[in-house]
């Protein structure tokens, strides 16, 4: 049993309740023809029925079959008070499925079942669970209903219908709809019936490829006898990809280690195959190949998105037993040109997680992705834009843009020069405006938003998004000046054949993260002198650290000043920021607990070098390229510091996001205040007081709201882009990963994936920090690392350029060096060609 059933499929809706409901199908019919329902019928049908009905209708074939529908199983079940979900004990369900397996069906309703199997032959059919809830995109319910194959007579029919009923209410169903957040009350079943097809091969085929995403591949896998031997993978099956005319481009034979048929006297035989060294031979012709990709690549055209379907082969014809939308499927494969390829390392570096639509609606279009797309326009260029793409309100995909010039870039030369001459980065924090921002920036985090009433609580998310706008005046201002500074000393140091000692002389400038970092180095040796303290940090307990006064107030006051310091990505307003998550700062200071080392003092030791070379005899020429290095050196710590600035007001716009969220909570129209996150800022905004909210205006943000988690739920482990089409592989010879070398030197020791801020605490003295990011509030981990191994970014990311500050080994861009290295594995990193292999082969 335990085929895969209960399936959520595209174009269904209907969201009924446990007892009532409505549906295309007004007249309330109790068992109809398969051929009767359509997409349309969700609410009746549930989505499998639904679905086949809408391919019979459609002319695919599909066996003919009846559907025993949710209002049979709302007379049956709910009228007899199995519905309520709430009352299961933990996610037993054992005793409402024992009352539904027992229940004596209504006489009316029995023959109309018995009639209607009676019409099929009355031969063996297959009995399969449909779940209905079709308004949650994404929640597919594979598996967590039941079927029952080769089912024979009368009395066995009409029990396999009791079954399936029950089977809504397995623990894995229960655990699973508590999971997805479902309402118990919106989910009724339906059972389909249909004309058992005694298969001589079966299997799946998907019209895209699962793996790669790639919707010019089509996959077949299949097996010999019924499908239920491929679906439970009980077999190795035979694994053809196609193209989209049936060219077979790989193929793989499986071993189809079970056989399973239609028993003779009912139910299904298995058959162990004898165990064999050597593959099968080929199973299906070409013809049948062709059929599968003509059938499948027409029910995918027909529903409008990429399909797993269930079929079956007998006597040389194919039918269709089961069609549903390819759920977790990877966005399409992309080639990206260079500049694309630099443009998707930098926002997979900071986009490690999914944007929700709240993300995509405030901080992605106004904060610092916004920022740089005004910036780069002004000078010319269109970049940063339309970057992410969005199915029915949830991001899907990345896409990075080529950068694009624009009739702006001819005036670009002269904004360029005009702005270097005049705005010095050496003294952007004297400027009024950064004063005048910060200054409106505390007055609206000193508001008391619990207090505002709803109409002035619903402005406060704009009010802080328009707080930037000057740091965008003062980035296009200053940066032009930043950039030509590092752009002439590379020119001079190339012509004194000393470009090698670019990253030494410009790194290492005081700016708002040192001054982070040594805050938190204080801290640390604080905690560090008294055992209790130490104890109560590391454990990560805020209630203890209560009880040591001067550490608290020292805390808040890092807190105060350092708060609105993203933990995940400056780009989002939903990750907490160090002010939400004080424990993310306690971790810190856990990889801290240990005397750090001394910082590397790599900018005079290249400086001492430079200023020794023959053309720099002249005190006056040493003394002026001292000064264009320390030009160069401003302009990044202007980079670093308009960056720190700019998140300030991500606190207060988060909070006022999740004020609005509890209210609607409190209101009953969301569960949680995070679930504010679902909905967009202008879907918010014509919210009315919740207090008077009408009952359909809830229930349809309620919806809105259960439709993007399920997606969202569904996408969970897809990324964004394939990290191959943005990281070139480099992998040769006994690498394990490579990437882009972004630190010199060698250093061994022990991996340790650090997926989060929430694993902060687990990295040791010594070992190699591999992650999928990092951002400046990682910036303490590296004094603990012996080297650093990122998933993302380049030679310019923040990982890269505190490795170089800390002298440590850094590989940037491996794409998948989380995915391939385990904790506790002994690595050798080179920094300097950006492989990393096992310890112990490093020289072979």
């Amino acid at each position: 049993m335990g085929h895969r059933s209960g399936v959520q499929d595209a174009g269904v809706t209907g969201s009924p309740s446990c007892t009532g409901g409505s549906s295309s199908r007004a007249s309330g019919e109790l068992v109809v023809p398969l051929g009767a329902v359509d997409g349309s019928d969700g609410a009746i049908a549930g989505g499998k029925a639904a679905n086949l009905g809408e391919l019979v209708r459609a002319g695919f074939p599909v066996p003919d079959g009846f559907v025993v529908t949710t209002h049979a199983y709302a007379r049956v079940v709910g009228a007899r008070g199995h519905c309520p979900e709430e009352s299961v004990p933990g996610d037993d369900g054992s005793g409402i499925r024992a009352r539904i397996e027992a229940v004596a069906l209504p006489s009316d309703l029995r023959a109309m079942i018995t009639s209607a199997y009676a019409a099929l032959g009355g031969g063996a059919v297959a009995v399969r669970s449909s779940a209905t809830a079709e308004d949650l995109p994404g929640a597919a319910f594979a598996g967590q209903q039941d079927t029952y194959l080769g089912v024979l007579g009368e009395d066995a029919v009409v029990d396999a219908v009791r079954r399936c009923w029950a089977s809504l209410w397995t623990d894995r169903a229960i655990a699973y709809r508590r999971r997805l957040g479902i309402d118990p009350a919106q989910v009724r079943l339906a059972v389909v019936v249909q004309r058992m097809v005694d298969a001589e091969a079966a299997g799946v085929v998907f019209t895209a490829d699962p793996v790669t995403g790639d919707r010019e591949r089509i996959v077949v896998e299949a097996s010999s006898g019924l499908g239920e031997a491929v679906v439970s993978g009980a077999v190795t099956p035979d694994r053809y990809v196609l193209d989209t005319v049936g060219g077979v481009r790989e193929q793989f034979s499986g071993r189809r280690e079970v056989v399973i048929h239609t028993a003779p006297g009912g139910g299904t035989s298995h058959e162990e195959r004898v165990e064999s060294t050597a593959p099968a031979a080929q199973l299906l012709p070409d013809d049948v190949l062709a059929e599968l990709t003509r059938l499948g690549t027409a029910v995918a055209s027909h529903f409008g998105r990429p399909q797993d379907i269930e079929w079956a082969c007998a006597r040389g014809r194919v039918w269709l037993l089961q069609a549903r939308p390819m759920t977790a499927l990877p966005p399409p494969p992309v080639h990206l040109g260079r500049a694309q390829r630099m443009l998707a390392a930098i926002l997979l570096e900071y986009l490690p997680v999914r944007p929700y639509p709240i993300d995509m609606s405030t901080w992605l279009p106004h904060g610092p992705a916004g920022l740089m797309a005004q910036v780069t326009a002004y000078f010319g260029i269109r970049s940063f834009e339309d970057f992410l793409v969005e199915e029915d309100g949830v991001v899907t995909r990345l896409t990075p843009p080529a950068p694009r010039p624009t009739l702006g870039v001819i005036r670009a030369p002269w904004r360029l020069l005009t702005r270097a001459r005049r705005y010095d980065p050496r003294r952007w924090t004297e400027d009024p405006r950064l004063a005048a921002y910060l200054g409106r920036g505390r007055d609206l985090a000193a508001e008391d938003l619990s207090v505002l009433a709803w109409g002035q609580l619903l402005r406060v998310p704009q009010r802080a998004l328009n707080l930037v706008h000057p740091l965008v005046d003062l980035r296009i201002d200053y940066l032009p000046r930043a950039g030509l500074a590092l752009v002439r000393l590379l020119v001079v140091l190339h012509l004194l054949r000393r470009a090698g000692l670019m990253s030494d002389l410009v790194l290492g400038a005081p700016t708002r993260t040192t001054d982070a970092n040594r805050a938190l180095e204080a801290l640390a040796a604080g905690a560090r002198e008294d055992h209790q303290l130490s104890a109560a940090v590391t454990a990560l307990d805020l209630e203890a650290v209560e009880d040591f006064p001067d550490f608290s107030a020292a805390l808040r006051a890092v807190l105060d000043e350092y708060g609105h310091r993203e933990t995940t990505s400056p780009l989002l307003v939903t990750p907490p920021t160090w002010a939400d998550s004080p424990k993310t700062v306690l971790g810190l200071l856990v990889a801290l607990t240990s005397a750090p080392p001394a910082r590397a003092a790599h900018h005079g030791e290249a400086l001492d070098h430079l200023l020794t070379h023959p053309l720099l005899r002249s005190p006056r020429l040493r003394a002026r390229v001292r000064d264009w290095i320390e030009q160069a050196r401003a302009g990044i710590a202007f980079r670093e510091d308009s960056h720190f600035y700019f998140t300030v007001p991500l606190p207060v716009l988060r909070r006022s996001l999740l004020e609005i969220g509890r209210r609607l909570c409190a209101a009953g129209v969301l569960s949680t205040a995070e679930e504010v996150f679902h909905l967009r800022l202008e879907e918010l905004e014509g919210v009315e007081d919740p207090g008077r909210l009408s009952r359909s205006a809830a229930e349809e943000l309620r919806a809105l709201v259960r439709a993007r988690a399920a997606r969202r739920e569904e996408l969970t482990g897809v990324p964004l882009i394939n990290p191959g089409a943005v990281f070139v592989s480099r992998t040769d010879g006994d690498a394990l990963v490579s990437g882009t070398p972004a630190g010199g030197g060698v250093a061994t020791g022990a991996v340790r994936i650090v997926s989060g801020p929430s694993d902060f605490t687990r990295l040791r003295e010594g070992e190699v920090l591999v992650c999928p990011y990092t951002n400046p509030s990682w910036t303490p981990l590296f004094q603990r690392a012996a080297a650093v191994v990122v998933d993302t970014g380049g030679l310019g990311s923040h990982a890269a350029i505190v490795a170089r500050e800390y002298g440590i080994p850094a590989v940037m861009g491996t794409g998948t060096g989380t995915a391939t290295l385990t904790d506790g594995l002994v690595v050798t990193v080179d920094g300097t060609t950006g492989r990393v292999v096992l310890a112990a082969s490093r020289g072979a």
